[in-house]
């Protein structure tokens, strides 16, 4: 199977020395992590199974968040927390879209827009509901950014999954909004477009955008979602995913890769080719900057309402149970299997540590697996 590390190892060097200077350095950092994951320079362990003599190699991951193969196993843990902070309310998945006119200056300016959009998107929601025609209270948001579609296009967009209601101003009862509707969103698009616009204005680079993006309208979509259970479970993945999996990458060959995707519209699987240096050029752009969280909560979900959201629990009637001690949460977690020796199924045992080394370091020695 073609994987994202073998077209980096391929392809990587050369894109590198032709855009290496324009590259920002999460991009340099994501390459090289993704180039290394499980290779003998990351270093590892050799395990022997001690019934027939079978040796194993296993070598470190790189944990490098944009790596497809480091990022399977936080998902459902993320989610299980997640759930177990949903109240008893309908929920609704408010959508925030960056325009195309400042999508340019994104890619340059990553961390200044995306902290800019969840900003201002999060800022209007919550001033907009406090008003008593919508729901009139403090609400809580949970927002997700996510970059990519499904061909792997730039679309900036954020993901709030927000319940249908709000505590009241006096923190005495609930609430709650309409069954199918939250808050109006040609208002919402209006508010979120201004407070953006202020928010840029105080930097250098306002005068860098286009008059007609603060004059046409911005895209901001609100739908029910239920009980929040499916939309989390919709959310989830993109907490952790990268924009693409190696099982989507289906051959590369004469410099060429080939991906499926599923067609937005027609949910029809498809099929794009593109040459390595463009497939790249599209994975990059979704690597976020470095220490930049995706995942944000406002309202009473912010860590610093801890409080509130108790008394949203107590008022909404959810019980609220005794957080786990320390040492009873280590128990509970599973342990790591065994690793079995493909022979014989025996527990095989580790026999030496393999420390990293360093690539560019002349006479770094090579410790893969004898042939």
């Amino acid at each position: 199977m073609v994987t994202l590390a073998e077209i980096f190892r391929q392809h990587g060097p050369a894109y590198r020395e032709q855009f290496g200077n324009q590259m920002p350095p999460s991009h340099h950092r994501a390459m090289i992590a993704i180039e290394q994951c499980r290779t003998e320079v990351l270093g590892g362990h050799v395990y022997r199974c001690p019934d027939c003599g079978e040796e194993r190699y296993s070598y470190h991951s790189c944990k490098n968040r944009h790596c497809p193969r480091c990022q399977h196993d936080a998902t459902q843990a993320w989610l299980e927390k997640q759930q177990d902070m949903l109240l008893p309310a309908p929920y609704f998945l408010l959508t925030f879209t960056l325009p195309e006119g400042l999508r340019d200056l994104a890619r340059r300016r990553q961390k200044l827009i995306y902290r800019l959009l969840f900003c201002a998107s999060a800022a209007a929601t919550q001033e907009l509901a406090r008003d008593p025609r919508f729901v009139g209270g403090q609400i809580g948001m949970i927002g997700v950014l996510q970059t990519w579609t499904r061909d792997l296009a730039y679309h900036p967009h954020i993901h709030y999954l927000v319940p249908g209601g709000g505590l009241a101003p006096d923190g005495e009862h609930w609430l709650p909004s309409r069954a199918n509707f939250l808050l109006p969103v040609k208002a919402l698009s209006i508010l979120f477009r201004a407070k953006f616009r202020d928010a840029l204005r105080g930097t250098e680079l306002f005068e860098q955008i286009p008059a007609e993006v603060w004059r046409q309208p911005w895209v901001v979509h609100c739908q029910p979602v239920g009980d929040g259970r499916t939309a989390l479970k919709y959310l989830a993945p993109y907490v952790f995913r990268v924009a693409i999996s190696n099982r989507r990458i289906v051959k590369l060959e004469h410099g060429l890769v080939t991906f499926a995707y599923k067609d937005g519209h027609s949910g029809q699987k498809k099929i794009r080719t593109v040459s390595a240096e463009e497939f790249i050029r599209r994975f990059l752009q979704h690597v976020l900057p470095k220490g930049f969280c995706k995942v944000r909560y406002y309202g009473f979900f912010s860590a610093g309402q801890r409080q509130t959201l108790q008394r949203v629990r107590q008022v909404l009637g959810v019980p609220i149970a005794a957080p786990e001690p320390q040492q009873a949460a280590d128990i509970a977690r599973p342990a790591r299997s065994p690793m079995r020796c493909p022979t014989c199924h025996q527990e095989m045992q580790c026999v030496s540590v393999l420390r990293p080394i360093n690539p560019w370091r002349e006479g770094g020695r090579n410790r893969s697996p004898p042939s």
